[in-house]
């Protein structure tokens, strides 16, 4: 039978994260903190340089309290603003924003796309790239589509290739956030992720080969996603969960290398334990 106790994997001693660059790439302000926002400032803190990459400016999203939107402004430049103070918190040292339209990633200048993420890769030198899983975390068609211009433009270096990790949630996570959030009597019955469905999270997703804890790094996370103000709101559950419970249900990314070969040697792994069958 498989076993679900993570086993250490073995690490390197060598393999100092001071000088090592990261890349993140994302589709829009504020998938960085709930994607893998504890990973992020975990890596930052041991001296890895953080860059964030995010496709669109998140004009498409929810807007939990039009007061949020100065006059004279839109949701796009509020959310860019979000996502340059979560980025701080997080240890990020550069935010790249593109202008790819928000709900269309997956089919829109999808060239375009696939050259600017080269191009990113080539000018940063990565020693790791971290983006979404094929199932995009609950099956969003632009983190999908964020994956597919990722996945193809890491191929497409060959053996230039820099190390490709997919992040993913574990499945009920999110509802065990909702239960935690009702638990306190506060929280409405309506409440909800962004109008998505809790049990959409994680839902059959492909298994992870490490999970990294962040348990530590978790206030950082959580402090990072209330940051995108316009889409918290009172109805988000993740409002309504102090720092202890955040450290339950989010205190552990998971993650799968892609199998594309890659020039460099591992490094998220040297972070995490690894998941396997017995």
């Amino acid at each position: 039978m498989g076993s679900s106790n993570p086993q250490p994997i073995a690490r390197t001693a060598a393999l100092p994260l001071a000088g090592r660059t990261v890349l993140g790439i994302f589709a829009h302000p504020d998938d960085e903190s709930l994607a893998c926002g504890g990973t992020l400032a975990r890596l930052a803190d041991a001296g890895a340089k953080v860059i964030v990459m995010c496709a669109s400016q998140g004009e498409a999203g929810s807007l939990c309290d039009p007061s949020l939107v100065p006059e004279g402004e839109n949701l796009a430049c509020v959310r860019v603003r979000e996502l340059n103070d979560a980025a701080a918190i997080l240890g990020v040292s550069e935010v790249v924003i593109l202008d790819h339209p928000d709900g269309d990633l997956r089919w829109s200048r999808v060239a375009e796309f696939h050259a600017e993420i080269v191009q990113a890769i080539e000018r940063y030198r990565p020693d790791a790239v971290i983006t979404f899983a094929e199932d995009g975390l609950y099956w969003h068609l632009d983190h999908i589509g964020v994956h597919e211009r990722t996945y193809t433009a890491v191929l497409s270096l060959g053996a230039a290739a820099p190390p490709l990790y997919y992040v993913t949630m574990r499945e009920g996570v999110m509802r065990e956030v909702v239960d935690a959030a009702h638990a306190k009597g506060r929280a409405p019955a309506e409440s909800s992720f962004w109008g998505i469905a809790a049990d959409a999270f994680g839902h059959s997703a492909r298994p992870p080969s490490f999970v990294i804890d962040v348990r530590n790094w978790v206030p950082r996370k959580l402090a990072a996603l209330r940051c995108h103000r316009t889409q918290m709101g009172p109805n988000n559950p993740i409002a309504w969960i102090d720092d202890e419970e955040a450290r339950q249900w989010l205190g552990r990314e998971q993650f799968r290398r892609s199998q594309i070969d890659a020039a460099g040697e591992p490094l998220l792994e040297h972070l995490g334990e690894s998941q396997h069958a017995d």
